[in-house]
Protein backbone atom coordinates (compact mmCIF):
# COMPACT_ATOMS: atom_id res chain seq x y z
CA UNK A 1 0.00 0.00 0.00
CA UNK A 2 2.81 2.52 1.14
CA UNK A 3 4.52 1.59 -2.62
CA UNK A 4 1.21 2.37 -4.42
CA UNK A 5 0.76 5.29 -2.42
CA UNK A 6 4.31 6.63 -3.38
CA UNK A 7 4.11 6.04 -7.20
CA UNK A 8 0.29 8.22 -7.31
CA UNK A 9 2.37 11.24 -5.05
CA UNK A 10 5.20 10.99 -8.05
CA UNK A 11 2.38 10.14 -10.88
CA UNK A 12 0.61 13.56 -9.64
CA UNK A 13 3.89 16.02 -9.01
CA UNK A 14 4.44 15.64 -12.94
CA UNK A 15 0.44 16.38 -13.74
CA UNK A 16 -0.16 19.08 -11.44
CA UNK A 17 1.28 21.43 -13.65
CA UNK A 18 -0.31 21.62 -16.82
CA UNK A 19 -4.27 20.06 -17.48
CA UNK A 20 -4.66 16.12 -17.82
CA UNK A 21 -5.51 15.00 -21.26
CA UNK A 22 -9.40 14.39 -21.98
CA UNK A 23 -11.20 12.99 -24.84
CA UNK A 24 -14.27 15.43 -26.15
CA UNK A 25 -17.16 13.14 -25.67
CA UNK A 26 -18.88 15.14 -28.42
CA UNK A 27 -19.29 18.95 -30.11
CA UNK A 28 -21.49 20.94 -27.85
CA UNK A 29 -23.88 23.93 -28.60
CA UNK A 30 -24.43 27.28 -26.72
CA UNK A 31 -27.74 27.48 -24.84
CA UNK A 32 -27.19 30.65 -22.56
CA UNK A 33 -25.22 33.95 -22.48
CA UNK A 34 -25.45 35.96 -19.12
CA UNK A 35 -23.42 38.79 -18.94
CA UNK A 36 -19.60 37.39 -20.06
CA UNK A 37 -20.84 34.47 -19.15
CA UNK A 38 -21.37 31.54 -22.12
CA UNK A 39 -23.51 28.34 -21.03
CA UNK A 40 -22.94 25.35 -23.50
CA UNK A 41 -24.44 21.46 -23.29
CA UNK A 42 -23.58 18.65 -24.88
CA UNK A 43 -20.23 18.95 -24.06
CA UNK A 44 -17.66 17.92 -21.72
CA UNK A 45 -14.53 19.36 -20.86
CA UNK A 46 -11.96 20.16 -17.31
CA UNK A 47 -12.17 23.30 -15.42
CA UNK A 48 -9.45 25.57 -17.02
CA UNK A 49 -9.63 23.89 -20.20
CA UNK A 50 -10.24 26.38 -23.50
CA UNK A 51 -13.46 25.91 -26.02
CA UNK A 52 -13.60 27.38 -29.48
CA UNK A 53 -17.53 28.93 -30.07
CA UNK A 54 -18.62 29.08 -33.43
CA UNK A 55 -19.81 33.18 -34.02
CA UNK A 56 -20.28 35.49 -37.14
CA UNK A 57 -17.12 36.95 -36.83
CA UNK A 58 -15.20 33.62 -36.69
CA UNK A 59 -13.94 31.26 -33.64
CA UNK A 60 -14.45 32.51 -30.05
CA UNK A 61 -11.84 30.98 -28.07
CA UNK A 62 -13.28 30.72 -24.27
CA UNK A 63 -12.30 28.99 -21.05
CA UNK A 64 -14.03 26.66 -18.87
CA UNK A 65 -14.46 28.48 -15.26
CA UNK A 66 -17.30 25.69 -13.69
CA UNK A 67 -19.52 23.50 -14.75
CA UNK A 68 -23.19 22.74 -13.19
CA UNK A 69 -24.32 18.63 -13.89
CA UNK A 70 -23.99 19.01 -17.52
CA UNK A 71 -23.82 22.45 -18.37
CA UNK A 72 -20.64 24.43 -19.03
CA UNK A 73 -20.05 27.88 -17.71
CA UNK A 74 -17.44 29.60 -20.55
CA UNK A 75 -16.08 32.68 -19.78
CA UNK A 76 -14.39 34.04 -23.39
CA UNK A 77 -10.89 35.78 -23.52
CA UNK A 78 -11.46 38.17 -25.99
CA UNK A 79 -14.79 40.50 -26.69
CA UNK A 80 -17.99 39.16 -26.89
CA UNK A 81 -19.57 39.61 -30.06
CA UNK A 82 -21.84 37.90 -32.86
CA UNK A 83 -22.77 34.90 -31.15
CA UNK A 84 -26.05 32.86 -31.66
CA UNK A 85 -28.59 30.78 -30.01
CA UNK A 86 -27.20 27.17 -30.55
CA UNK A 87 -23.85 27.84 -31.17
CA UNK A 88 -21.29 25.35 -31.86
CA UNK A 89 -18.88 24.37 -28.71
CA UNK A 90 -15.78 22.09 -29.49
CA UNK A 91 -13.54 21.26 -26.57
CA UNK A 92 -9.52 22.52 -27.41
CA UNK A 93 -7.86 20.66 -25.05
CA UNK A 94 -5.56 21.81 -22.62
CA UNK A 95 -3.90 25.27 -22.83
CA UNK A 96 -0.96 25.95 -24.74
CA UNK A 97 2.11 26.87 -22.32
CA UNK A 98 3.95 29.92 -22.38
CA UNK A 99 6.97 31.27 -24.80
CA UNK A 100 10.06 32.69 -22.45
CA UNK A 101 13.70 32.97 -22.46
CA UNK A 102 15.88 36.23 -22.37
CA UNK A 103 14.44 37.31 -26.10
CA UNK A 104 11.02 38.78 -23.74
CA UNK A 105 13.77 41.57 -22.06
CA UNK A 106 12.35 44.85 -23.59
CA UNK A 107 8.74 43.22 -24.96
CA UNK A 108 5.32 43.95 -24.13
CA UNK A 109 2.89 40.95 -23.88
CA UNK A 110 -0.71 41.16 -22.85
CA UNK A 111 -1.65 37.95 -20.29
CA UNK A 112 -1.55 35.17 -23.10
CA UNK A 113 1.75 36.94 -23.72
CA UNK A 114 0.69 37.82 -27.26
CA UNK A 115 3.40 40.98 -28.15
CA UNK A 116 1.47 44.29 -28.23
CA UNK A 117 3.98 46.04 -29.50
CA UNK A 118 5.93 46.59 -33.01
CA UNK A 119 8.91 44.72 -32.85
CA UNK A 120 7.35 41.53 -34.32
CA UNK A 121 6.79 37.73 -33.19
CA UNK A 122 8.09 36.35 -30.13
CA UNK A 123 11.47 34.56 -30.55
CA UNK A 124 11.15 32.06 -27.27
CA UNK A 125 13.70 29.88 -26.62
CA UNK A 126 11.49 27.96 -25.00
CA UNK A 127 8.18 27.32 -23.18
CA UNK A 128 6.84 26.44 -19.90
CA UNK A 129 3.65 25.37 -18.43
CA UNK A 130 1.04 28.26 -17.08
CA UNK A 131 0.83 26.68 -13.21
CA UNK A 132 3.89 25.99 -11.73
CA UNK A 133 4.19 23.95 -8.03
CA UNK A 134 4.72 25.90 -4.92
CA UNK A 135 8.32 25.91 -3.99
CA UNK A 136 8.47 23.56 -0.07
CA UNK A 137 8.83 26.81 2.35
CA UNK A 138 11.34 24.43 3.71
CA UNK A 139 13.55 24.68 0.43
CA UNK A 140 13.50 28.42 0.44
CA UNK A 141 16.63 30.27 1.26
CA UNK A 142 16.48 32.67 4.18
CA UNK A 143 15.85 36.50 3.11
CA UNK A 144 19.36 38.00 4.31
CA UNK A 145 20.59 40.50 2.19
CA UNK A 146 19.24 43.98 1.29
CA UNK A 147 18.23 44.87 -2.64
CA UNK A 148 18.72 48.71 -4.01
CA UNK A 149 15.84 49.90 -5.43
CA UNK A 150 17.07 53.30 -6.01
CA UNK A 151 14.92 54.66 -3.55
CA UNK A 152 16.32 56.65 -0.96
CA UNK A 153 13.16 56.59 1.82
CA UNK A 154 12.72 53.16 0.84
CA UNK A 155 16.65 52.23 1.15
CA UNK A 156 17.27 53.71 4.38
CA UNK A 157 13.72 53.60 6.32
CA UNK A 158 12.13 50.47 5.00
CA UNK A 159 14.83 48.39 3.81
CA UNK A 160 13.34 45.83 0.77
CA UNK A 161 15.06 42.34 1.39
CA UNK A 162 16.02 40.25 -1.91
CA UNK A 163 13.00 37.80 -2.18
CA UNK A 164 10.59 39.87 0.31
CA UNK A 165 6.95 40.70 -1.03
CA UNK A 166 5.89 44.68 0.04
CA UNK A 167 2.73 46.07 -0.54
CA UNK A 168 2.14 49.09 -1.51
CA UNK A 169 -1.07 51.03 -0.49
CA UNK A 170 -2.35 53.90 -1.70
CA UNK A 171 -5.80 55.21 -3.23
CA UNK A 172 -6.14 56.22 -6.57
CA UNK A 173 -3.44 58.77 -8.12
CA UNK A 174 -1.53 59.16 -5.50
CA UNK A 175 1.88 58.20 -7.15
CA UNK A 176 2.09 54.34 -7.39
CA UNK A 177 2.70 53.73 -10.79
CA UNK A 178 5.51 56.65 -10.39
CA UNK A 179 7.42 55.03 -7.82
CA UNK A 180 7.34 51.99 -9.50
CA UNK A 181 8.56 53.35 -12.49
CA UNK A 182 11.50 55.29 -9.94
CA UNK A 183 12.20 51.11 -8.69
CA UNK A 184 12.91 50.24 -12.14
CA UNK A 185 15.41 52.42 -13.04
CA UNK A 186 17.28 52.66 -9.51
CA UNK A 187 17.03 48.87 -8.85
CA UNK A 188 20.20 46.46 -9.29
CA UNK A 189 18.16 43.69 -9.67
CA UNK A 190 18.93 41.60 -12.86
CA UNK A 191 15.69 41.42 -14.59
CA UNK A 192 12.19 43.24 -14.08
CA UNK A 193 8.77 41.54 -14.83
CA UNK A 194 6.32 44.44 -15.06
CA UNK A 195 2.34 43.53 -14.57
CA UNK A 196 0.29 46.14 -15.29
CA UNK A 197 -3.75 44.83 -14.80
CA UNK A 198 -6.64 46.53 -14.66
CA UNK A 199 -4.90 50.27 -15.39
CA UNK A 200 -6.27 52.97 -17.86
CA UNK A 201 -4.89 52.33 -21.69
CA UNK A 202 -3.74 55.36 -21.98
CA UNK A 203 -1.13 54.76 -18.59
CA UNK A 204 0.21 51.47 -20.07
CA UNK A 205 1.82 53.43 -22.72
CA UNK A 206 2.81 56.37 -20.45
CA UNK A 207 4.27 53.94 -17.92
CA UNK A 208 6.26 52.58 -20.60
CA UNK A 209 7.68 55.40 -22.61
CA UNK A 210 8.21 58.07 -20.17
CA UNK A 211 8.24 56.52 -16.71
CA UNK A 212 9.66 52.98 -17.19
CA UNK A 213 12.11 54.89 -20.09
CA UNK A 214 14.37 53.00 -22.67
CA UNK A 215 16.87 52.15 -19.70
CA UNK A 216 14.29 50.32 -17.64
CA UNK A 217 12.82 48.86 -20.44
CA UNK A 218 16.07 47.50 -21.54
CA UNK A 219 16.13 44.53 -18.72
CA UNK A 220 12.41 44.14 -18.44
CA UNK A 221 9.28 41.93 -19.64
CA UNK A 222 6.21 44.32 -19.68
CA UNK A 223 2.81 42.10 -19.23
CA UNK A 224 -0.64 44.69 -19.33
CA UNK A 225 -3.89 43.90 -19.36
CA UNK A 226 -5.93 47.35 -19.31
CA UNK A 227 -9.07 47.84 -17.76
CA UNK A 228 -11.02 47.42 -21.02
CA UNK A 229 -10.12 43.52 -21.06
CA UNK A 230 -11.86 40.94 -20.08
CA UNK A 231 -11.52 39.69 -16.25
CA UNK A 232 -10.19 36.58 -17.69
CA UNK A 233 -7.43 37.93 -19.72
CA UNK A 234 -6.97 40.99 -15.80
CA UNK A 235 -6.18 37.44 -14.06
CA UNK A 236 -4.10 35.58 -16.74
CA UNK A 237 -1.92 39.11 -16.85
CA UNK A 238 -1.45 38.37 -13.15
CA UNK A 239 -0.88 35.15 -13.37
CA UNK A 240 1.55 35.27 -16.67
CA UNK A 241 3.83 38.18 -15.34
CA UNK A 242 4.46 35.77 -11.95
CA UNK A 243 4.78 32.35 -14.42
CA UNK A 244 7.58 34.53 -16.47
CA UNK A 245 9.21 35.96 -13.09
CA UNK A 246 9.39 32.13 -11.76
CA UNK A 247 10.84 31.28 -15.29
CA UNK A 248 14.26 33.71 -14.57
CA UNK A 249 13.99 32.84 -11.29
CA UNK A 250 14.92 28.95 -11.80
CA UNK A 251 17.63 29.92 -14.18
CA UNK A 252 19.11 32.01 -11.09
CA UNK A 253 18.69 35.64 -12.03
CA UNK A 254 17.30 38.01 -9.33
CA UNK A 255 14.31 39.23 -10.29
CA UNK A 256 12.12 42.37 -9.37
CA UNK A 257 8.25 41.63 -9.86
CA UNK A 258 6.20 44.94 -10.04
CA UNK A 259 2.37 44.15 -10.19
CA UNK A 260 0.12 47.00 -10.55
CA UNK A 261 -2.45 45.95 -9.14
CA UNK A 262 -3.54 43.33 -6.75
CA UNK A 263 -6.33 45.16 -6.45
CA UNK A 264 -7.63 44.54 -9.94
CA UNK A 265 -6.97 40.79 -9.74
CA UNK A 266 -9.08 40.30 -6.94
CA UNK A 267 -11.79 42.27 -8.57
CA UNK A 268 -10.96 39.93 -11.66
CA UNK A 269 -11.97 37.28 -9.84
CA UNK A 270 -14.89 38.63 -8.29
CA UNK A 271 -16.36 39.00 -11.31
CA UNK A 272 -15.48 35.35 -12.63
CA UNK A 273 -16.95 34.29 -9.06
CA UNK A 274 -20.37 36.40 -9.23
CA UNK A 275 -20.89 35.13 -12.92
CA UNK A 276 -21.38 30.93 -11.99
CA UNK A 277 -23.18 31.82 -8.87
CA UNK A 278 -20.33 31.93 -5.88
CA UNK A 279 -22.09 34.08 -3.31
CA UNK A 280 -20.53 37.16 -1.78
CA UNK A 281 -18.98 37.63 1.72
CA UNK A 282 -17.27 40.31 2.81
CA UNK A 283 -18.48 43.56 1.06
CA UNK A 284 -19.06 41.67 -1.79
CA UNK A 285 -16.21 39.25 -2.56
CA UNK A 286 -16.93 35.86 -2.44
CA UNK A 287 -14.35 33.49 -0.77
CA UNK A 288 -12.76 32.38 -3.70
CA UNK A 289 -10.92 35.95 -4.09
CA UNK A 290 -9.19 35.31 -0.56
CA UNK A 291 -8.14 31.92 -1.55
CA UNK A 292 -6.41 33.17 -4.91
CA UNK A 293 -4.91 35.78 -3.23
CA UNK A 294 -2.20 33.75 -1.14
CA UNK A 295 -1.48 31.47 -3.84
CA UNK A 296 -0.31 34.26 -6.43
CA UNK A 297 1.77 36.06 -3.79
CA UNK A 298 3.17 32.74 -2.63
CA UNK A 299 5.32 32.24 -5.65
CA UNK A 300 7.09 35.00 -5.48
CA UNK A 301 10.33 34.85 -2.74
CA UNK A 302 13.56 33.72 -2.67
CA UNK A 303 14.22 29.75 -4.41
CA UNK A 304 16.41 26.60 -3.42
CA UNK A 305 19.38 25.65 -4.45
CA UNK A 306 21.22 27.56 -7.43
CA UNK A 307 17.74 29.43 -7.80
CA UNK A 308 17.52 33.13 -7.87
CA UNK A 309 14.93 35.27 -6.53
CA UNK A 310 11.75 36.81 -6.86
CA UNK A 311 11.74 40.39 -4.78
CA UNK A 312 7.48 41.63 -5.49
CA UNK A 313 6.22 45.17 -4.75
CA UNK A 314 2.09 44.71 -5.38
CA UNK A 315 0.36 47.70 -5.50
CA UNK A 316 -3.22 47.87 -3.41
CA UNK A 317 -5.82 50.08 -4.66
CA UNK A 318 -7.60 50.92 -1.00
CA UNK A 319 -11.04 52.59 -2.11
CA UNK A 320 -11.77 55.75 -0.89
CA UNK A 321 -8.04 56.03 0.95
CA UNK A 322 -9.67 53.80 3.61
CA UNK A 323 -6.82 51.17 4.72
CA UNK A 324 -9.23 48.38 5.96
CA UNK A 325 -10.65 47.64 2.78
CA UNK A 326 -11.25 43.88 2.50
CA UNK A 327 -8.46 43.58 -0.33
CA UNK A 328 -6.22 45.67 1.40
CA UNK A 329 -6.69 43.96 5.04
CA UNK A 330 -5.90 40.62 3.52
CA UNK A 331 -3.01 42.00 1.14
CA UNK A 332 -1.44 43.28 4.44
CA UNK A 333 -1.72 39.65 6.29
CA UNK A 334 -0.51 37.79 3.98
CA UNK A 335 2.81 40.28 2.95
CA UNK A 336 5.98 41.21 4.04
CA UNK A 337 5.51 44.75 4.78
CA UNK A 338 3.57 47.63 3.58
CA UNK A 339 4.71 50.97 2.32
CA UNK A 340 1.90 53.63 2.46
CA UNK A 341 1.48 56.42 -0.02
CA UNK A 342 -0.45 59.41 1.82
CA UNK A 343 -3.07 61.95 -0.27
CA UNK A 344 -1.64 63.88 2.58
CA UNK A 345 1.45 64.34 1.41
CA UNK A 346 1.31 64.20 -2.43
CA UNK A 347 -1.39 66.87 -2.01
CA UNK A 348 1.39 68.79 -0.19
CA UNK A 349 4.05 68.26 -3.22
CA UNK A 350 6.22 65.72 -0.81
CA UNK A 351 7.12 62.82 -3.37
CA UNK A 352 7.27 60.38 -3.19
CA UNK A 353 4.40 60.70 -1.03
CA UNK A 354 5.44 57.70 1.25
CA UNK A 355 3.86 57.65 4.86
CA UNK A 356 6.89 56.58 6.82
CA UNK A 357 5.25 56.01 10.26
CA UNK A 358 2.28 54.00 9.06
CA UNK A 359 4.63 51.73 6.61
CA UNK A 360 6.75 48.77 7.68
CA UNK A 361 9.42 46.67 6.35
CA UNK A 362 8.97 42.82 8.20
CA UNK A 363 12.32 42.05 7.15
CA UNK A 364 14.50 44.74 8.05
CA UNK A 365 15.81 43.79 10.72
CA UNK A 366 17.24 40.88 9.39
CA UNK A 367 19.05 42.52 6.20
CA UNK A 368 20.65 45.55 7.89
CA UNK A 369 23.50 45.73 10.69
CA UNK A 370 22.76 47.20 14.20
CA UNK A 371 24.10 50.45 13.38
CA UNK A 372 21.63 51.19 10.33
CA UNK A 373 18.55 49.93 12.13
CA UNK A 374 19.75 52.38 15.11
CA UNK A 375 19.93 55.61 12.76
CA UNK A 376 16.44 54.13 11.73
CA UNK A 377 14.66 53.94 14.92
CA UNK A 378 16.35 57.36 16.15
CA UNK A 379 15.22 59.57 12.66
CA UNK A 380 12.15 57.57 12.93
CA UNK A 381 11.10 59.02 16.11
CA UNK A 382 12.33 62.17 15.68
CA UNK A 383 9.79 62.90 12.32
CA UNK A 384 7.36 60.92 14.55
CA UNK A 385 7.38 63.91 17.34
CA UNK A 386 7.26 65.93 15.23
CA UNK A 387 3.91 64.93 13.31
CA UNK A 388 2.20 64.26 16.78
CA UNK A 389 2.69 67.81 17.60
CA UNK A 390 1.96 69.40 14.25
CA UNK A 391 -0.75 70.90 15.26
CA UNK A 392 0.39 73.10 18.19
CA UNK A 393 3.77 74.00 16.34
CA UNK A 394 1.34 75.32 13.53
CA UNK A 395 -1.08 77.21 15.27
CA UNK A 396 1.77 78.57 17.61
CA UNK A 397 0.41 76.80 20.63
CA UNK A 398 3.81 75.22 21.44
CA UNK A 399 6.31 77.44 23.31
CA UNK A 400 9.95 76.98 22.17
CA UNK A 401 12.24 75.54 24.75
CA UNK A 402 9.34 73.20 26.62
CA UNK A 403 10.62 70.14 25.31
CA UNK A 404 13.95 69.99 23.50
CA UNK A 405 13.54 66.73 21.79
CA UNK A 406 10.53 68.78 20.14
CA UNK A 407 12.61 71.92 19.30
CA UNK A 408 15.08 69.31 18.15
CA UNK A 409 12.30 67.95 15.94
CA UNK A 410 11.32 71.14 14.32
CA UNK A 411 15.18 72.32 13.73
CA UNK A 412 15.57 68.64 11.57
CA UNK A 413 12.28 68.68 9.98
CA UNK A 414 13.41 70.69 6.86
CA UNK A 415 16.17 68.20 6.54
CA UNK A 416 13.94 65.48 6.72
CA UNK A 417 12.12 66.44 4.38
CA UNK A 418 14.21 67.27 2.28
CA UNK A 419 15.35 63.55 2.92
CA UNK A 420 12.70 61.50 1.95
CA UNK A 421 11.89 63.46 -1.05
CA UNK A 422 13.24 62.91 -4.63
CA UNK A 423 12.78 63.40 -7.55
CA UNK A 424 11.24 60.95 -10.45
CA UNK A 425 14.71 61.28 -12.52
CA UNK A 426 16.77 60.60 -9.38
CA UNK A 427 18.28 56.94 -8.41
CA UNK A 428 20.00 57.02 -4.81
CA UNK A 429 21.77 53.95 -4.05
CA UNK A 430 21.54 51.86 -1.01
CA UNK A 431 25.07 52.98 0.37
CA UNK A 432 24.22 56.65 -0.05
CA UNK A 433 20.49 56.73 1.27
CA UNK A 434 22.46 54.80 4.00
CA UNK A 435 24.99 57.36 4.81
CA UNK A 436 23.04 60.08 4.68
CA UNK A 437 20.43 58.50 7.47
CA UNK A 438 22.98 58.88 9.65
CA UNK A 439 24.13 62.16 9.17
CA UNK A 440 20.65 62.98 10.13
CA UNK A 441 20.68 60.45 12.81
CA UNK A 442 23.77 62.33 14.56
CA UNK A 443 21.51 65.11 14.87
CA UNK A 444 18.40 63.23 16.61
CA UNK A 445 17.95 63.58 20.36
CA UNK A 446 16.35 60.83 22.36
Amino acid sequence: MQALTTRLIKQLSHTTSKVIPFRPVAQGQLVRVVGLTLEASGCRAPVGSLCAIETMAGELVAEVIGFDDQLLYLMPIEELRGVLPGAKVTPLGEQTGLPVGLSLLGRVLDGNAVPLDDKGPLRAETQTGRYSQAINPLSRRAISQPLDVGVRAINAMLTVGIGQRMGLFAGSGVGKSVLLGMMTRGTNADIIVVGLVGERGREVKEFIEEILGEQGRARSVVVAAPADTSPLMRLRACETSTRIAEYFRDLGYNVLLLMDSLTRYAQAQREIALAVGEPPATKGYPPSVFAKLPKLVERAGNGGGSQGSITAFYTVLTEGDDQQDPIADASRAILDGHIVLSRQLADSGHYPAIDVEASISRVAPMVIDTEHLESMRKVKQCYSLYQQNRDLISIGAYSQGSDPRIDNAIRLQPAMNAFLRQTMSDAVSFDDSRVMLNQIAAQCKG
